[in-house]
């Protein structure tokens, strides 16, 4: 128990973690939040906040510090080690990716359900590069570490080497080509490269993203001089196009939009990848893996499946909410809602039975102790035009 001769343990054991860009935000205004152990911008109100944001990612282009993500790397010690090692890990079939391309997948418990989804990058024939998420950050790298064991390979935790930031939108592109990087219409969607960026050499440059926009992961040395240098400068770059800083609130209802899933909403331990219609980032075919024998067996014993919902009474459906039928009976429940910036409209999705899930079905969200009427609409919400395609994009 803390008592005056340990004054300080509180402060240390609830201490939140910073991405190098801390201080950068704080300068500008941004509004702190916690999230996943990290003290994060949500909104910048000094330069519109979170509806701005997401209209200038729709419209334009926004900038996103995403340092809090996870980076491991896995090598081969011996030939073909960490490939297998990987496949054995993730869903997706990494023996399609060349070298220089990334994509989607997830990594299963053997239950079939998630610990987490990731982005898989071949950067070279025995050498993967893996981003995970912030808030199961230090649980993905030791189920890592654990399931790899088996294997020749090393698996290095890369996730303080880094400041991750990601310019999102339909400027994007332009941004980066005055920073300096030559490559940017060559570099096709799911695709990464090195290049040159403000002054510096070899710096990985990924076309990902999590917005449903064109748009780019720039990885650079994590020290906070060269982190809120390159901050600075792309945000001087980006004046012409309205590049505006961009916080978690965004970066939610941006994704929600697009229909990308969350951890501890769309996915977790108690969803598998069928419920949460993944399957086709899963090979199946390319045998065995962690979680394809449970996968095997659940596939026709899906008992609720992840719709979208569109609010036809005067409602917001926010995370958590339950939703019940005709009767009142209560059917399932919402992962994540909000009002969506760019439709002007309530959004959001939920996991409903499969009789619940044909378009056009009317549901009931309990909101407020009122049951509000919303129906099943096709997803994403969202798709930005003439999108780029790419087979293995999130």
């Amino acid at each position: 128990m803390c008592g005056p001769k340990w004054a300080g343990c509180l402060e240390m054991t609830t201490a939140l973690r910073k991405t190098p860009l801390n201080q950068a935000h704080r300068a500008m205004g941004a509004k702190m939040v916690e999230f996943g152990g990290w003290d994060m911008p949500v909104e910048y109100p000094r330069t519109g906040g979170l509806i701005a944001e997401h209209k200038a990612v729709r419209a334009t282009v926004g900038m996103f510090d995403v340092s809090h993500m996870g980076d491991v790397r896995v090598s081969g010690r011996s030939p073909g080690a960490a490939r297998a090692a990987v496949e054995h890990i993730t869903m997706n079939d990494v023996s399609r990716l060349a070298i220089g391309q990334a994509q989607y997948s997830a990594m299963l418990y053997p239950e079939g359900t998630f610990v987490d989804d990731l982005i898989v990058h071949r950067l070279g024939e025995d050498d993967f590069f893996l981003v995970i998420n912030a808030g199961t950050r230090e649980k993905d790298v030791a189920w890592i570490s654990e399931n790899t064991k088996g294997f020749d390979c090393e698996v290095a935790d890369l996730s303080d080497t880094y400041t991750q930031l990601a310019i999102q939108g339909p400027r994007a592109a332009d941004v980066l080509t005055k920073l300096g990087y030559a490559d940017t219409n060559s570099l096709r969607s799911y695709w990464f490269g090195h290049g040159t960026l403000c002054d510096m050499s070899d710096v990985l440059i990924a076309r990902t993203g999590y917005t449903g926009e064109d748009g780019f992961e720039i990885y650079i040395p994590a020290d906070i001089e060269t982190s809120e240098d390159v901050w600075r400068r792309t945000l001087e770059s980006g004046r012409e196009f309205g590049i505006l800083p961009c916080g978690l609130g965004a970066r939610n209802t941006l994704r929600l939009e697009a229909r990308l899933p969350l951890y501890g909403h769309e996915i977790s331990q108690d969803i598998n990848v069928w419920e949460a219609g993944l399957d086709r980032f899963c090979r199946m075919e390319k045998g065995e893996f962690v979680g394809r024998a449970a996968l095997q067996r659940q596939r026709s014993r899906v008992t609720r499946r992840l719709v979208g919902l569109e609010m036809t009474d005067r409602g917001i459906a926010r995370d958590g909410y339950l939703c019940a039928n005709e009767a009142g009976d209560v059917i399932g429940s919402v992962t994540s809602g909000s009002p969506s910036p760019t439709l002007g409209k309530s959004i959001a999705l939920a996991y409903l039975p499969p009789e619940f899930a044909a378009l056009g079905t009317v549901v009931h969200v309990e909101i407020r102790g009122q049951r509000l009427k919303a129906r099943v609409v096709p997803t994403p919400f969202y798709r930005r035009p003439r999108r780029e395609e790419s087979g293995d994009a999130k």
